[in-house]
């Protein structure tokens, strides 16, 4: 682990990677998301005597805690396949029966796989009072989520165009989602809940952050602290690309700051490598949480300084001493995307200028754009000499205006926006745009996507 640390370290200074920008380099682009890939080595990890975790059997964690007479889960992966092979893998530390599964949060990939772990036995499954409360309410999207869904993950795109999720793997074993799910029978109260299981003192803390339902587990007596998805080895996803409801910044940062607190010896997180020796696991959780804090203060000055959200997307960046942190590299999250996000959980999608108030359609400023350039034909040679001159973005918006045109080229403009989507994504190291660019071009080269490219 500190030769990743380092190799990150030296990529990030090599490439002069700032907060806000995961363009890089194709090859240091691809060299750094290959060195994350160290984050999730299969194995098990032994954090403390009796606590094991599993790292890399799917794309979180999974982590037992061994008792005087049994053991205690924490987080069960997707599915009963991956977690059967961690299962086995931990039966090499222990035999003794489950006593106990704990579910951090309501997120898939963390209670999928229960049934796996359990033999005759039932055990008690322990979930907060708002258990199944990750996603939010809006079910009514769910079609378009899952699209995009398929497309943040790059759940579709081959072996040899995915490197992994950021926090996570690629090609993960997903075809039983959810079939070993178990429900909850013991309600973590809002005030939290400390008690024994199986002789081990066990402390839960209700922690908001990623999700609304999530809690985090402390051992005081191994000083080991399971944070659940509250924090990982990547600038946090404060907003995921796929569609999610406002997750509350401030409340994460809050409860990050309450493990920083425990002072632990050692930080299991939800997914990547456990941080092990106290000053290295206190030091990333309060970085963490002052990194969350600091990218919601600075959006909220903008706000009141009555700047919009693509100003400030620009503008926010991670404090220096902070920005080249291997745990807040943005491989999963982003700043930009945290900060917009921020923007419309407070005020909501309206920037307050008046000019964004009543908009015009997509086709007629395609139209009035047009014309502003001498006509379709020059437009079109725009996003041309775009692409040709590598600025990658800008054919991308051109191309947007191109196919709304009834006279325009739109093949020509297709075929534009694949190109420069794919040269994006070769730029990218935050492996959620990347996955996003190149699983959209896949689809519109397939012809999947319809003439208006939705």
């Amino acid at each position: 682990m500190k030769n990743l640390i380092a190799t990150l370290c030296l990529l990030v200074m090599a490439a002069g990677v700032a907060s806000g920008q995961t363009q890089v380099e194709p090859d240091t682009a691809l060299r750094m998301l290959n060195a994350q890939q160290q984050q999730f080595e299969k194995g098990v990890v032994k954090v403390a005597e009796n606590v094991f975790t599993a790292v890399g059997f799917h794309g979180a964690n999974t982590s037992m805690i061994v008792g005087t007479d049994g053991v205690i889960i924490v987080d069960t992966l997707f599915g009963p396949t991956s977690a059967a092979k961690a299962a086995e893998a931990f039966r090499q530390y222990s035999d003794k029966p489950v006593k106990a599964i704990i579910y951090t949060h309501s997120h898939g990939d963390h209670i999928g796989g229960a049934s796996a772990f359990i033999g005759d036995e039932k055990p008690d499954i322990y979930g907060t009072e708002t258990f199944g409360s990750a996603e939010g309410v809006n079910k009514a999207v769910d079609p378009v989520k899952q699209k995009r869904n398929i497309r943040q993950f790059g759940r579709n795109l081959s072996s040899s165009e995915i490197i992994n999720r950021g926090v996570a793997p690629a090609g993960t074993d997903d075809g039983d989602r959810g079939k070993g799910f178990l429900p909850p029978t013991v309600t973590v109260p809002s005030s939290g809940l400390k008690t024994t299981i199986a002789g081990v003192e066990i402390e839960f803390h209700i922690g908001p952050g990623e999700t609304d339902d999530a809690m985090f587990i402390w051992l005081p007596k191994e000083k080991v602290l399971l944070a659940g998805d509250n924090f990982y080895s990547s600038f946090p996803n404060l907003y995921a690309i796929r569609g999610t409801a406002y997750r509350d910044v401030l409340n994460w940062s809050e409860s990050v700051g309450k493990m920083a607190a425990l002072k632990p010896h050692v930080v299991v997180p939800g997914h990547t490598m456990p941080i092990q020796g106290q000053e290295a696991a206190t030091t990333a959780l309060t970085d963490y949480s002052e990194a969350i804090r600091s990218v919601y203060d600075q959006t909220v000055r903008g706000i009141n300084a009555g700047k919009g959200p693509d100003q400030l997307a620009h503008e926010v960046k991670l404090p220096e001493h902070l920005k080249d942190k291997p745990y807040l590299i943005e491989f999963y999250g982003s700043v930009p995307h945290a900060v917009r996000a921020i923007y419309a959980g407070l005020l909501g999608w309206y920037d307050g200028n008046p000019t964004t108030l009543n908009p015009l359609e997509p086709k007629v400023k395609a139209q009035k754009i047009a014309k502003l350039a001498g006509g379709i034909n020059k437009l079109t040679e725009q996003m041309n000499a775009a692409l040709a001159n590598q600025d990658y973005q800008w054919a991308l918006e051109l191309s947007e205006h191109l196919k709304w045109l009834d006279d325009g080229d739109r093949k020509l403009a297709r075929t534009v926006k694949i190109e420069a989507l794919r040269e994006l994504a070769a730029r990218e190291y935050n492996a959620p745009n990347r996955n996003y660019y190149l699983s959209y071009a896949n689809e519109l080269e397939s012809g999947q996507l319809s003439e208006l490219w939705f």
